[in-house]
């Protein structure tokens, strides 16, 4: 029976993963042995590698695609031939899907529907396995556009966790740029690496994943870069490391998820006198539901999930004037 599971890896996963049972009202998720996960996923991660997935065109092997029934609930598989997703509604081929275009629509065996789409770069972040919490895409689009990340750019980020924030990167700075991750913890290290590379199809060539700490970190270790990007407790501890490494007018951003880290790496930032004056904010987005008359804001919304900071490199031995309030009318 395993070796049936392991020839086709997309059966496993759906089998295991529509498994549920409701038991006094709590409802519970079963899993396969840990062997068995194992070598799920070891396979999943040997066809990526040789089927990287397409960004357009038709469905072909190995692509993630996200199934979205009349409910919008959405569910992931990987295509493969031969291969079936079950649901509470039946059986879902993989070869209904192979070879048709994205926006396709897919019956199950006992009259489902299901919208079938490519899983975008946001679809991939928000359904892929996690060692440590990823940095939102609302958040990952401020840190984006405020901090002006190019093409060319040699970026360094320190806390790169589950690598959600390492592909809205790498995709920024491009193939004519470099990204440095910094990552403490193994586990999560590992989780970085499995994430990136199975959306991108291997390990990018541009992306230098390095473990360690930060604080341990020369200036001959990485060079100087253009933007360095924090996602840590304690990035205040790290600024020294940031101001040797960020060249001049390059920008240095930091997130973190509580008022008092917000206030110790903005005092830190002045305390050190090779920044300018930091900036500090959040986003808050809401969806609405537009109906005809109907039309409102959802009940529920994403609200805080961090704080964001940005400064910039000053020359060396320059001052920047002092902060003045501006005068009242």
């Amino acid at each position: 029976m395993v070796s049936r599971w392991l020839r086709t890896p997309g059966a496993l996963c759906s089998h295991f993963r529509v498994c549920h049972a409701n038991i006094v009202g709590l409802r519970y998720l079963l899993w396969p042995p840990l062997s068995l996960q194992a070598a799920y996923t070891a396979a999943i991660r040997d066809e990526r590698k040789t089927h990287p997935m397409a960004y357009s065109g038709k469905f072909t092997a190995g692509d993630r695609v996200q199934l979205t029934d009349a409910k919008r609930r959405h569910f992931t598989i990987t295509l493969e031939p031969g291969a079936s997703f079950f649901t509470h509604k039946g059986e879902i081929k993989h070869d209904d899907i192979i070879g048709q275009d994205e926006g396709t629509v897919v019956d199950s065996t006992a009259g489902g529907q299901y919208l079938c789409f490519r899983h975008l770069l946001v679809d991939h972040v928000l359904s892929m396995p996690r060692g440590a919490a990823v940095i939102y895409p609302k958040d990952a689009a401020q840190i984006l556009v405020e901090g002006d990340f190019f093409p060319g750019a040699t970026v360094l980020e320190a806390g790169a966790g589950s690598g959600a924030m390492s592909m809205w990167l790498l995709r920024a700075v491009g193939s004519t740029g470099k990204l440095i991750s910094y990552e403490i913890r193994e586990d999560h290290l590992a989780y970085a690496e499995q994430n990136v590379s199975e959306y991108m199809g291997g390990h990018p060539e541009n992306w230098d994943l390095r473990l360690g700490d930060l604080k341990d970190v020369r200036k001959e270790d990485v060079g100087e870069v253009d933007r360095v990007l924090l996602d840590m407790l304690e990035p205040w501890e790290m600024l020294d490391t940031v101001k040797d490494i960020l060249i001049p007018g390059g920008v240095f951003m930091t997130y973190v998820a509580t008022v008092p880290q917000l206030m110790k790496v903005m005092e830190g930032i002045r305390e050190t006198g090779c920044f300018t004056e930091p900036k500090a904010w959040e986003s808050l987005v809401r969806e609405w539901k537009v109906e005809g008359l109907a039309t409102r804001p959802e009940h529920r919304m994403n609200a805080h999930t961090a704080f964001l900071i940005l400064a910039r490199r000053l020359a060396d031995g320059v001052t920047a004037p002092r902060p003045q309030r501006r005068a009242r009318r």
